[in-house]
């Protein structure tokens, strides 16, 4: 009954508002089980970015990454959840290395996930020889280097869309398909949103607090 009252949300692209507003989405949501919707609220919260705030450190961002995976029983879901955490890093690396940084110390552990000792060893190196593991990354790169916000926004958006859409195959009437539907109507929302001003500040605010001096191993 709650996925079929959810409107088709369309292209991401040629969306010019939210398939319906925040408001009824919650109501809608408001039909899941209690564990399942604190289960979605606390996905949710995890993954958006803009909703981390400078005053979130990221101790406490990795803190809650430890305690909510082991939570999530749908093996796909938890793979999901992982890889935008990953991605995640990764824009941090990027946006550092802009900057003029160097690598991190070898004592420092810092950001999430499978990339993070290749980031550290190929940090001079295009891409951090990730090409294999993330295509676009050279794209992002160079989309970055340029000051091409836009640009770069759109392609980190339609990444994660992308990979939403493979991830939602097999999953119609349960609850990855809610979390999955909630996942695109942020994405939407911040899309249409969009400001290129704002991004530029919303990106150089990550890079200083993203995922520095802690790390997860998955």
């Amino acid at each position: 009954m709650l996925i079929a009252s959810l409107p088709y949300h369309g292209p991401l692209f040629g969306a010019r508002q939210t398939p319906l507003s925040r408001i009824r989405l919650d109501q809608r949501l408001n039909l899941l089980d209690p564990p399942d919707r604190d289960l979605l609220d606390r996905i949710t919260d995890l993954l958006d970015w803009m909703r981390h705030g400078i005053g979130r450190s990221d101790r406490d961002i990795l803190a809650n990454a430890r305690d909510l995976l082991p939570r999530i029983a749908n093996p796909n879901l938890k793979e999901l959840v992982t890889r935008r955490l990953e991605l995640r890093s990764l824009v941090a690396a990027l946006r550092s290395r802009r900057r003029g940084e160097g690598p991190p110390a070898r004592d420092v552990a810092w950001g999430f996930g499978r990339w993070m000792h290749q980031i550290r060893v190929n940090w001079a190196e295009p891409g951090f020889r990730l090409g294999h593991a993330c295509p676009e990354i050279l794209e992002l790169q160079r989309l970055l280097d340029s000051g091409d916000m836009l640009g770069f926004e759109r392609l980190l958006l339609g990444m994660i869309w992308r990979d939403l859409e493979r991830f939602s195959e097999g999953h119609y009437f349960d609850f990855a398909a809610v979390v999955i539907y909630t996942l695109r109507w942020d994405l939407v929302y911040r899309w249409t949103g969009y400001d290129g001003e704002a991004a530029v500040r919303r990106f150089d605010a990550l890079a200083e607090q993203a995922m520095s001096g802690v790390a997860v191993e998955i």
